[in-house]
């Protein structure tokens, strides 16, 4: 069996699809993508795609390390996403051509289901207790919200304030504490987010989620001593040499990103180095329904898998969302908070290929929003 062809789709609302067919006829799906530079990791799949065709797609990790640090110059989000579609992909080929679920092949499920949670809130986090609710009502029984919106250097005591209220109304709305993780998204500084995580403290918030930007890694033991809370961190980390540090931190929750740390081969590795750290893992996916897939399958063989993100409904999806792509959904029907484990061969879901493509006729370009401050300066998004 050999590559015959690499394939990639711009796809609403900011996604990017990648579909790799052999010469018998078998396809694998995967997605690599940056949101908001969706078109460079399409490039980047293309060059990479000089090495793909004619090859056998079943030597997964033989192409991985090619792919990966056969160039000179190495790493990053784009190379490092272009690698992770393509290895998802491959994955999805090598389930379909044995007719078994990709977990089986990483040793076999170590749970019947994966526990999930849904967005609430937006990027500026209004109504996020009617919208906790509404999560609630369909089968949730976990959510995450941004903290804040846009802050400056030093935020105010009533932005700590509301951010503080925001997390008990929605607490309130679950019915309790435990099932409300809190994104700080890399807004905060270092002494802001140690603040914050104070006064969130008797919230009992499942987690805070990137407290600082990644280029602030090193503060994170600070902030992970300062606190109660558990840390997550990693959607913004792209190999196992990325997380080595961070791992040692005192962080509680790895947070690799299927389409952006080189795929599930790179991320078992990642979640196998979190547990040497008694971290738990939770797959960043605020992506679509391949993301989500490839991520369930790390979930089932993965012993320490937390909870796992999911798109579905997100501020995000306005024309299109998780489930417009595949064929049927309802490998991803909610129960009890949970997701069934998947059974079908491969990443566990059939994709929709005429909708992909007519899809991609309207394509998008979709960047993220740029945020300023009253004084005109940059504020983090």
């Amino acid at each position: 069996m050999k590559i015959e062809r690499v394939e990639t789709f711009l796809v609403p609302p900011r996604w990017l699809f990648l579909r790799i067919e052999t010469d018998e006829g078998m396809v694998g799906w995967g997605e690599p993508v940056v949101e908001g530079r969706a078109h460079t990791v399409a490039a980047a799949v293309d060059e990479l795609s000089d090495h793909l065709l004619g090859a056998d797609p079943l030597r997964i990790e033989d192409h991985w390390q090619t792919l990966s640090k056969g160039g000179f110059y190495r790493g990053g989000p784009v190379l490092s996403s272009a690698v992770a579609g393509i290895d998802q992909a491959l994955w999805d080929i090598a389930g379909k051509a044995r007719g078994v679920p990709v977990h089986e092949l990483f040793g076999g499920p170590v749970r019947e289901r994966v526990r999930m949670y849904a967005w609430i809130g937006g990027d500026e986090p209004a109504q996020a207790a009617e919208q906790a609710e509404a999560r609630r009502r369909q089968g949730f029984t976990a959510v995450k919200m941004n903290a804040t919106g846009a802050l400056g250097a030093l935020p105010t005591g009533a932005e700590l304030d509301a951010a503080v209220e925001r997390v008990g109304a929605v607490n309130d709305a679950l019915g309790g504490p435990g099932g409300t993780a809190v994104d700080f998204h890399g807004r905060l500084s270092p002494a802001a987010a140690r603040a914050l995580c104070r006064e969130l403290e008797p919230l009992r918030p499942m987690f805070v989620e990137e407290p600082v930007v990644p280029e602030l890694s090193f503060e994170l033991p600070r902030i992970c001593s300062s606190t109660t809370i558990p840390i997550a961190t990693g959607e913004r980390l792209y190999s196992r040499w990325d997380f080595r540090d961070v791992l040692a931190s005192g962080i509680a929750v790895a947070q690799p990103d299927l389409s952006h740390a080189g795929g599930l081969s790179e991320c078992r590795r990642i979640a196998a180095a979190a547990e040497t750290y008694g971290v738990a893992v939770a797959p960043h996916c605020p992506l679509g329904p391949i993301a989500l897939a490839a991520s369930l399958q790390l979930d089932l063989a993965t012993p320490n898998a937390l909870i796992q993100e999911s798109s579905l409904g997100i501020h995000y999806n306005v024309d299109g969302d998780l489930l417009d792509y595949l064929v049927d959904p309802s490998p991803f029907t909610l129960q009890d908070g949970h997701i069934e484990r998947l059974t079908a061969p491969g990443l566990g879901v059939t994709v929709d290929e005429a909708a992909v493509r007519r899809a991609a006729e309207r394509g998008h370009r979709w960047r993220n929003p740029v945020w300023r401050g009253p004084d005109g300066a940059l504020r983090e998004w």
